[in-house]
């Protein structure tokens, strides 16, 4: 029985910050564009400890995403954001983020 040997070389020749050309340029502008439509929304609510929902999934409450380190964490494209709680009028409103961080202050309406 005979064995043969193979030889697989793997290499790069340049690292990716030596690559120019019109596409990879493109590529890096895109990637760019991409993390700063992400947004950072600060959320101000009466009452403080109702629920915020991203486009229908509960996030938390308001208090947790009032300022600190971060608010609510958004990705990129238009979201719809709901605030509840029992007892109120719901709030909704839609968001696309910007490279800013932005705030928003929500009063719910008691049901009488």
């Amino acid at each position: 029985m005979a064995l043969g040997l193979v030889m697989l070389g793997v290499g790069c020749a340049s690292g990716p910050e030596q690559v120019e050309s019109p596409v990879v340029e493109r590529a890096r502008e895109m990637m760019r564009a991409r993390k700063s439509r992400q947004g950072n929304l600060l959320l101000r609510c009466e009452p403080a400890d109702a629920d915020v929902y991203l486009d229908g999934v509960l996030q938390g409450m308001c208090t947790d995403f009032g300022g600190g380190p971060s608010g609510l964490q958004v990705g990129t494209g238009l979201h719809r954001i709901d605030v509840k709680k029992d007892g109120y009028w719901p709030y909704t409103t839609y968001y696309e983020p910007s490279s800013a961080r932005a705030g928003l202050t929500i009063r719910l309406k008691p049901m009488e």
